[in-house]
């Protein structure tokens, strides 16, 4: 099963440099475990675009699509063979970054 793990923040690219090396280990014990897909940083919600093309024209405006103080900042996409073993990788993903984290099941995953 595949699993999306949000990291909570209200600044991107925070962490610190103990934090960063935090990351890199974990980041490492996922790969080690097998279950690493990928995983990166997000740029502050200000840099968002909304795109909606839905109609005949495509409706483009700037900013994010809600206005809130905390948002995803980064994440990982994991493999793990059942909810119980990616919430525990989830709370060391949590530990590692000092952030909190949202951890939700993937309906499916595209190659």
């Amino acid at each position: 099963m595949h699993f999306l793990i949000s990291v909570i923040d209200d600044t991107s690219g925070s962490a610190t440099g103990d934090e960063a090396a935090a990351i890199d280990a974990f980041n490492e014990a996922l790969e080690a475990g097998g279950h690493w897909v990928v995983a990166g940083g997000i740029t502050a919600p200000a840099e968002a675009v909304v795109i909606d093309g839905r109609g005949g024209v495509a409706e483009v405006r700037p900013g994010p699509l809600h206005d809130t103080r905390d948002y995803v900042a980064g994440f990982w996409i994991i493999e793990a063979r059942d909810r119980d073993a990616a919430l525990a990788l989830a709370t060391r993903g949590s530990r590692a970054c000092n952030r909190r984290v949202e951890l939700r099941p993937l309906l499916g995953l595209a190659r």
